[in-house]
């Protein structure tokens, strides 16, 4: 098996010791070191997380395989609040549609079933003071590249089918931007910092997609709780940020962008 064939299924069936192999061989074809080999619980099961050192440069392994990855909000019920609290949003002229559902509809990526294969990706997002369409080339003299939409969705949600990493369900009596102590400040299942900031904006080679946060908007624009919430979706693509960061303006606020290198395996 090459470490490109890595499946996340397979992953879960690996020992700790088998896991702890396969790390070195990955810190040793990436050129770097293990910083890290743990395992957490993750949908009900083991999931180990491994962490390589490259370049003073934290990555994560993100196992790869067939998945499903998206969100269909028709199979999907809202939580207690959730309908109620996007309606007060409604009535201040907020959100994408009339109703919860069409509104994630409309700012969600469908359902799909994606065939990624693993990867290196940067625990953290990394912002190279360069205008999008000047990234590939910067991240490429390192031996890098930018993530996939599908990359970045899946290393965010690693197989889980919820509307958010962490489950479907958001504190909507706080909003993300002022809560230190939420779940999305806790490291995904893949051990990333991801998902967890409004304010940030991480753009893929799609570029109709920014995701990860909606640059503050949804803050600054006072949209209501859950619209705040919901631009850490993992499945939030952001179209109208991501016209904004591909549009005209995007060379102007570069210094607000960030992505997440990937070393290919």
């Amino acid at each position: 098996m090459s470490l490109a064939d890595l499946t996340l299924e397979r992953w879960r069936s690996f020992e700790l010791p088998a896991a702890r192999q396969l790390a070195a061989e990955v810190a040793e074809f990436a050129g770097g070191r293990v910083s890290a080999v743990e395992t957490v619980e993750h949908l009900g099961l083991p999931l180990h997380r491994v962490r390589i050192e490259r370049e003073g440069q934290e990555f994560a392994l993100v196992p790869g395989g067939t998945v499903m990855l998206g969100f269909d909000p028709d199979t999907w019920q809202p939580a207690p609040g959730q309908a109620a609290d996007y309606a007060e949003s409604r009535k201040e002229g907020h959100g994408a549609g009339p109703d919860l559902r069409t509104h994630l509809a409309r700012v969600l990526s469908a359902r799909r079933r994606v065939t990624p294969g693993a990867v290196l990706m940067a625990v953290e997002g990394e912002n190279l003071g360069v205008a999008p369409d000047e990234i590939p080339a910067v991240l490429a003299v390192r031996g890098l590249r930018m993530p996939s939409a599908d990359e970045w969705e899946h290393a965010c949600g690693a197989g889980a089918d919820t509307l958010f990493r962490w489950g479907n369900e958001c504190p909507l009596d706080r909003i993300p931007y002022e809560d230190e102590t939420g779940p999305h400040e806790e490291l995904s299942a893949l051990g990333l910092r991801i998902a967890h900031d409004t304010y940030s904006v991480e753009l893929s080679s799609d570029v109709t997609a920014v995701h990860g946060g909606d640059g503050g908007g949804s803050v600054c624009g006072g949209y209501g709780s859950l619209l705040m919430w919901l631009s850490l979706a993992t499945a939030n693509r952001n179209p109208s940020m991501a016209e904004v960061a591909y549009g005209p303006d995007g060379v102007y606020l570069y210094d607000d962008f960030t992505t997440r290198p990937v070393l290919a395996l």
